[in-house]
């Protein structure tokens, strides 16, 4: 089972140089190519969402906006093969206080949410949990409590013991301490993988074709899981930009 983790970059109307409207065909190509089971994605739009769902045939989506619990803001959306899988219980909260209603948390410049969906296999009816998030970008306390809410959440959800993936753009390098409680927690994809790491070090690349690829803030964990590959992608467009600010993540797994 192939699963992918994209910061795919808002849609920023004022950015004229790395468009949304000019990147979102390469994006579809290159989901098509690797052919994940799973994608979760970050800062997508409503509208966004929508392109990837329509794009991609036999694809469903679980999610919400983060601004008001509906289509309102970015999501953190999760797209699965609805060929390959169903859903059968699916929520979203916010990374704060009252993880149950819209909210900011602690020192976030803004609204951060998680969204995570109990997936059941139709061919082998085995079961799975995806989790999905954005952490945020300035709040130096918000990352360490994210964290830790939402491996609490996990553990309250998750009381059969399942297999879970917990994808997203943490905004955090490995050695810091809320990577290390998760690493503690669960297990880093990468540190795990039977087939050598493949790809750049790191995964933000600003949009700038000469950047060393040496910051990794994007990250897949595992649970109960045995990862086969590990991959940080960083294929590009014909013109040698990058199709997003992030490269997409690749794990592929087989349960224990």
């Amino acid at each position: 089972m192939r699963l992918m983790t994209y910061n795919i970059k808002y849609d920023n109307k004022k950015d004229t140089i790395n468009n949304w409207n000019d990147r979102k065909e390469s994006l579809i190509s290159l989901i098509r190519h690797y052919q994940p089971s799973f994608i979760g994605t970050q800062e997508a739009l409503h509208h966004q969402v929508i392109y990837i769902d329509n794009s991609l045939s036999n694809f469903s989506y679980i999610g919400v906006g983060r601004d008001d619990g509906k289509q309102k803001g970015e999501f953190t959306s999760i797209h699965y093969d609805s060929t390959k899988f169903k859903v059968l219980d699916r929520n979203t909260f916010w990374l704060s206080k009252t993880p149950e209603k819209v909210s900011v948390g602690w020192d976030a410049s803004m609204e951060r949410i998680c969204t995570y969906g109990l997936f059941e296999n139709l061919k082998t009816k085995e079961r799975l949990y995806v989790f999905n998030t954005h952490f945020d970008h300035r709040g130096i306390k918000a990352r360490a409590k994210s964290a830790k809410l939402i491996h609490k959440k996990i553990r309250e959800v998750n009381k059969s013991d399942l297999p879970v993936v917990l994808m997203g753009d943490l905004n955090l390098r490995p050695e810091e301490k809320p990577i290390q409680f998760l690493k503690n927690k669960m297990q880093d994809g990468k540190d795990i993988s039977m087939q050598p790491f493949y790809g750049p070090e790191g995964t933000f690349n600003g949009f700038n074709w000469n950047m060393k690829l040496d910051r990794r803030i994007d990250y897949i964990f595992v649970q109960k899981f045995k990862v086969k590959a590990y991959i940080h992608i960083d294929d590009r467009m014909d013109n040698n930009k990058h199709i997003s600010d992030h490269l997409p993540v690749l794990i592929v797994v087989e349960r224990e």
